[in-house]
């Protein structure tokens, strides 16, 4: 939760005094957590794999023009209207479908009028203040939190989360135009990993999944649910920098895959029909049923954290970080070599990184 999550950072002696929370981001309400929870359970062997946080039903919501806003915390007879009006829909949902409890309305109100006083101050028009920032010639920086293959739109539905996470959703969440965008640096691990079910060619089996998940220490930061670990994919990964207009990447955790005496890559599919192809397939079905074709290098085994150059790093590993550029036609701007924030290298400077 928000709240928990500024206390803690107050308690810690962070200030949260710049912290802005847009009005028109949709919360997610208790009856959300329950549905999704519900919903997973009742699809079985089906299931999407959600983390049962709620995620999808508010997005359903904010479809249906039925989500109660930030905004709504502000006024005190709109937010108890919009929860009666949910809950007269939801609770049925509850108990005929799903056989769960049905959420209690007073309480509930009580309980975000609460909220509201704490985050009263921090509501305000982020777009617009996004937008002045531009204006004065300042830097700004918008992050995204999932993957590609995690886009509505373009992963790998319906193994996907609720909302677009390719960078052009950046202007869309944040309210200002395309335009306004003048780099996108995209982030990948030096392998990949995926939480949840769902198609994964280059998943590896075997031991080597284990260590290299105990190695990187692949497990979900919400859920605590194991990642499953794979080869790096660069069908995938050009797949990703195509949607995404990448116009550099940086390569995190490439220290992990030290352990490691070759490296399988996956450089193209093989489709069901026995052809093989290094483009994304456009149909499910094709990417469900395809197998990977791997290019092998030699691994470098020997430790990273304590490099300070990128001329310093291992001939192998180097070839690694090249193979990726020549594949994808992006350049590696940032190259991970540790758990520290300090450990990264950068190609041509971190200064490079702010401008266009």
């Amino acid at each position: 939760m928000l709240i928990e999550e500024l206390d803690d950072l107050e308690s810690r002696g962070v200030s949260t005094g710049l912290v802005r929370l847009s009005g028109n981001a949709h919360l997610v309400m208790p009856w959300h957590r329950l549905i999704d929870s519900a919903s997973e359970r009742r699809l079985g062997k089906l299931q999407i794999g959600t983390t049962k946080r709620g995620i999808g039903p508010t997005y359903a919501d904010k479809a249906y023009r039925l989500g109660i806003r930030v905004q709504d915390l502000l006024d005190r007879k709109i937010l108890r209207q919009k929860i009666e009006v949910a809950l007269a829909e939801k609770n049925v949902w509850l108990e005929r479908i799903y056989g769960e409890e049905p959420v209690e309305l007073e309480g509930l109100v009580e309980r975000y009028e609460h909220y509201a006083e704490r985050l009263g101050p921090m509501i305000a028009d982020t777009s617009l203040l996004v937008d002045q920032a531009l204006r004065d010639g300042r830097h700004v920086l918008l992050d995204g939190a999932h993957g590609t293959l995690l886009d509505l739109d373009h992963g790998t539905y319906p193994f996907v989360t609720s909302s677009p996470t390719v960078a052009g959703g950046a202007a869309v969440g944040m309210g200002i135009g395309p335009t306004r965008i003048d780099s996108v640096i995209g982030v990948a691990k030096a392998y990949v990993t995926r939480v949840g079910a769902g198609p994964f060619p280059s998943e590896i089996h075997g031991p080597d999944q284990e260590r290299l998940r105990e190695l990187g220490g692949e497990f979900g930061t919400v859920t605590g649910r194991e990642r499953r670990c794979g080869w790096l994919d660069l069908v995938a990964l050009r797949y990703a920098a195509r949607l995404n207009g990448l116009t550099s990447l940086a390569l995190t955790k490439l220290d992990v895959l030290s352990a490691f005496a070759e490296l399988p890559v996956c450089v193209r599919y093989r489709l069901r029909d026995g052809s093989e192809t290094e483009d994304f397939p456009a149909h499910q079905s094709d990417f469900h049923h395809c197998e990977p074709v791997y290019e092998t290098l030699p691994g470098w085994q020997q430790p990273l954290d304590e490099l300070t150059d990128v001329s310093e790093l291992p001939e192998a590993a180097r070839a690694y970080v090249e193979l990726i550029e020549e594949r994808l036609s992006v350049e590696v701007c940032l190259i991970g070599t540790g758990r520290e924030r300090e450990r990264v290298l950068a190609q041509r400077g971190l200064e490079a990184l702010a401008r266009p």
